[in-house]
């Protein structure tokens, strides 16, 4: 790690497809590491938990890993993207899922009908409900690109929420743990700020 560059691991856990979020990364001049390593995820600046598929396999392959407690004592910068935002909160209603617990609340299905299709896939803007150097020189009603069926409401650690048939979360904080329900990756220069305001942190 070059001197004033952040020492960044995305954590492995299995079953995550995280080529595009390196690419995006170093594209930002981070060349992150990939390690299921619970000493190499204390000893880094920053820790992302990404994450594709269901809460259930999900936590799963995080206990296997042995990585429950570990992701719990962090104090360094976290991000959890995607599905990786939704295990951080107490429960997921999706398989029933005990989460993490280091965000309040608890991630649901998202309501469909006949005009709101789910899952949710595509280009949605986000409304800044807080200030929070997370969302720093990021518009109002800038557009982000999501992936999923399951959010969680907007609550007190919300800092922008979004619609899609109802209001949910779309980035969140609270002191050390933050998350975004879409792929930063995916969302253009919109996701690259934000990326590179996380890393600041």
């Amino acid at each position: 790690m070059s001197a004033g560059v952040p020492d960044v691991v995305l954590v492995e856990a299995g079953g995550t497809n995280i080529g595009s979020l390196r690419y995006a990364l170093q594209r930002l001049g981070v060349d992150a590491e990939l390690s299921s390593d619970a000493a190499r995820i204390r000893a880094a600046t920053h820790v992302i938990l990404p994450g594709v598929g269901a809460a259930a396999p999900g936590m799963r392959r995080l206990r296997d890993a042995g990585l429950v407690e570990i992701l719990r004592g962090l104090r360094q910068p976290v991000l959890g993207v995607c599905l990786g935002m939704q295990l951080l909160f107490e429960h997921s209603a999706e398989g029933d899922t005990p989460c993490l617990g280091l965000l309040p609340g608890r991630v649901g299905l998202l309501a469909g009908d006949h005009q709101v299709r789910i899952p949710h896939m595509g280009w949605n803007a986000l409304t800044i409900v807080r200030d929070d150097p997370l969302l720093a020189g990021l518009p109002q009603a800038a557009y982000a690109y999501f992936v999923h069926g399951y959010a969680a409401a907007p609550g007190a650690c919300t800092l922008a929420s979004t619609t899609h048939g109802v209001a949910f979360s779309a980035v969140v904080r609270q002191g050390n743990v933050c998350g975004m329900q879409f792929h930063p990756e995916r969302s253009a220069m919109v996701g690259a700020r934000l990326l590179q305001n996380f890393l600041g942190l």
